[in-house]
């Protein structure tokens, strides 16, 4: 083969790795057990899972599927036994270090003692920024989750959706491309949780992050993702993948379609098979 020959096949190469999606996270036959004092504990079972960019990706299941388990693997907060993960084509750890996620828990977790604006800033802090940019960075993230003119108030003196949204400025300060959200709405009542899914979504829409999402709600589900993971449990593995082909600018009213019942259908009929309630 001559060398001409040679970089041609290269570029041809090249260009149909570029025509494809980015991959963001690769997981193949992943399984992670938990050693105990009362034996070890099987959390995590033969995954295999493709996440491209631009995608919302939600698992759901019941509890102890590993569905939190199976976020803080892809942020490097647990280490698999088993098997392959990259995140952004690099290992967990590596994604971790290169700060190429951003992370909101279940709980706001915003320090009482610090304002909104400060508390956005803690990152940015501690990656060193000057105050320049970190005044840029808050004012910015702080207009997409529609808090400006909160900046100078404290945690306590807002509500608990406020906090989350503060809690997601916070994640999205240090711009990574990966957003990873563990239950943020989970604690909400229905009419608060029903607002910030729409605002979630103009958000993606607005910065078209890759998020991967935790959730137990059906309905939430359905209406924020463009893939929904169902896993069962003991140990936690996948169960059934959905696409759905809903379109990207949704509102509340979709959730009365036909097409949003035969998802909400399958992922309620995913959760029944996938898992025993006599168990």
């Amino acid at each position: 083969m001559t060398a001409l020959a040679s970089a041609k096949d290269t570029e041809m190469v090249v260009n149909k790795q570029s025509a494809s999606p980015n991959r963001v996270i690769d997981i193949e036959n992943l399984s992670l057990t938990f050693e105990t004092n009362d034996g070890p504990v099987n959390a995590l079972s033969d995954i295999d899972l493709k996440i491209e960019e631009g995608d919302f990706v939600s698992f759901i299941g019941p509890s102890g599927c590993g569905k939190t388990t199976l976020l803080r693997v892809i942020a490097d907060l647990e280490k698999p036994t088993a098997g392959s993960i990259s995140v952004n084509g690099v290992s967990p750890e590596q994604a971790r270090l290169n700060r190429a996620y951003g992370y909101v828990f279940q709980a706001a977790a915003l320090y009482p003692w610090r304002t909104i604006a400060k508390n956005v800033a803690l990152p940015l802090e501690i990656m060193g920024l000057s105050k320049a940019e970190q005044q840029q960075r808050i004012s910015r993230n702080m207009e997409l989750v529609n808090l400006t003119g909160f900046e100078k108030k404290y945690p306590w003196q807002l509500s608990g959706g406020m906090q989350q949204r503060a809690s997601i400025a916070r994640a999205l300060a240090v711009e990574p491309d990966l957003l990873l959200m563990d239950e943020p709405f989970g604690a909400l009542d229905e009419i608060v949780r029903d607002h910030l899914n729409e605002q979630l979504l103009q958000l993606w829409a607005k910065t078209n992050k890759t998020v991967v999402f935790v959730t137990h709600s059906i309905p939430e589900a359905v209406f924020l993702s463009t893939k929904i993971v169902v896993l069962c449990p003991r140990p936690g593995r996948i169960y059934d993948v959905i696409e759905s082909d809903l379109p990207r600018e949704r509102s509340l009213d979709i959730r009365e379609t036909p097409e949003f019942l035969k998802v909400a259908h399958r992922v309620r009929e995913g959760l029944k098979a996938g898992h025993s309630y006599e168990d």
